[in-house]
């Protein structure tokens, strides 16, 4: 067989023993964040137990924890449903990836190594700040291999766990919007060259503050965003 040929599908899990549970969990987590399983559609068990290859049972088994993760929701007598976050949870989540990220920014300047500096300064080099579709599409996904960087470098399991969580969710939430933006790249790019600026440097006050500013931001245009889309609604209410 050739090793070379990829399949784009869901992997088969079934043949693999050994932490099968926390295999699917790891599996249907991926694809909640490529919304291959889209939010607010309902988890087709059989079906998806099918297509990686295995029974019920793992497969229930990972959905209860995606459930206290809160990224599925199981509504008695109809299934599980990918979660459908309302703007006001994700200014929160986005007051919480603030402190977080402020925090494992802090974190990567006392353990960064040299190699990890010249890898952090490639981020985002060469990308065109455009707003043309495909142009917004590359960024976005730099921007999201950013962030998971710096939490790889400067967070702990436990950190680095719960900042993988939220990152599913505003994916999820923002993703039919501006390639999974909340701002557009002109706005953000000098944020993000300031708190790889800092991490560079090593200069832990710096990149605290860096990175909490950059998510502060974006919190901000969420409730502004979350503000308009009250407004209609109390004026129809006066009508």
């Amino acid at each position: 067989m050739d090793d070379s040929r990829r399949d784009s599908s869901p992997k088969k899990l079934g043949a693999q023993h050994e932490n099968l549970d926390h295999k699917v969990y790891r599996q249907i987590k991926s694809m909640i964040l490529e919304q291959r399983l889209k939010p607010g559609t309902k988890i087709r068990q059989e079906k998806l137990a099918e297509e990686l290859g295995i029974s019920r049972t793992p497969l229930v088994s990972a959905l209860k924890k995606l459930e206290q993760e809160r990224l599925i929701r199981a509504i008695p007598r109809r299934g599980f449903y990918v979660r459908l976050f309302s703007s006001e949870e994700m200014v929160r989540i986005f007051e919480l990836r603030e402190v977080l990220e402020g925090l494992a920014a802090r974190r990567a300047c006392q353990s960064i190594s040299e190699d990890q500096i010249r890898k952090l300064r490639v981020f985002f080099k060469g990308l065109k700040l455009s707003d043309h579709a495909r142009s917004v599409e590359k960024y976005a996904e730099e921007d999201r291999r950013f962030h998971q960087f710096l939490v790889e470098i400067g967070g702990d399991e436990l950190l680095s766990n719960i900042l993988e969580t939220y990152s599913i969710v505003t994916s999820s939430y923002l993703g039919g919007f501006r390639g999974g933006l909340v701002r557009p790249p002109r706005e953000t790019f000098p944020e993000h060259v300031a708190i790889i600026e800092a991490i560079a440097r090593r200069d832990a006050e710096g990149a605290e503050q860096a990175a909490r500013l950059h998510l502060r931001r974006s919190r901000e245009r969420l409730m502004r965003q979350a503000l308009e889309e009250d407004v209609p609604k109390s004026k129809g209410d006066n009508v």
